[in-house]
């Protein structure tokens, strides 16, 4: 039998350790993930930005002050109750996007990591994550919003919070308002699995 700490340490290890690719030559630190271990919901982003990649910590930059404020203003969910990651767990140089060899290399993390978290949800921040889970090409413009089946998870495909800061409006029908508009989407979903999980246990 697996013992999930051991290899939650384990993997932790071989991330920070990680040269499979040419980010490992110009980072800081690995940024692994952050938050609650138990959380049937998990955040997956593209990449570590400058601010990450100084302290080794996720969604700690403008981007990741706009997630929380997001999560927890918009949908009440605690950003503490759920696990936030990134398919890339080292920095691209001036924050390019992550290309298709990098977001290859550290896939295997990523799945590692989803495989000892067993999420029942899977939020994906922009193209990168999104096409990486669904291994699709269509833009997040088109799949943000809408639930996706994956391995047995509920995947949810949401605007990166770094493009909300390039489109600031909150006007009806903008990046902003339709990410408040999912953001409620999410937590009731989130409030479902609870009721039925509480049902489950009680059975």
């Amino acid at each position: 039998m697996i013992d999930i700490n051991t290899a939650w340490d384990e993997l932790k290890e071989r991330v920070a350790a990680c040269k499979k690719c040419g980010l490992c030559e110009t980072r800081n630190n690995t940024v692994f993930g952050d938050g609650n271990i138990n959380s049937r919901v998990v955040i997956i982003g593209e990449a570590p930005g400058e601010e990450e990649d100084a302290t080794g910590l996720p969604f700690v930059g403008k981007a990741g002050q706009l997630l929380t404020a997001i999560l927890e203003k918009g949908g009440s969910i605690p950003r503490k109750s759920v696990y936030i990651a990134n398919v890339v767990k080292c920095r691209p140089p001036d924050n390019r996007n992550p290309n298709l060899q990098e977001v290859s290399a550290c896939r295997e993390y990523l799945d590692a990591q989803l495989l000892l978290l067993r999420p029942m949800i899977v939020v994906t921040l922009g193209n990168v994550p999104t096409q990486a889970i669904l291994r699709t090409s269509t833009g997040i413009t088109s799949l943000r919003g809408r639930w996706f089946d994956w391995r047995g998870v509920k995947v949810f495909p949401m605007f990166h919070p770094s493009y909300l800061l390039r489109n600031d409006s909150r006007a009806k029908g903008s990046p902003k308002d339709l990410t408040y508009q999912d953001v409620k989407a999410l937590k009731k979903k989130i409030d479902e699995i609870e009721i039925i999980t509480r049902q489950n246990n009680k059975e």
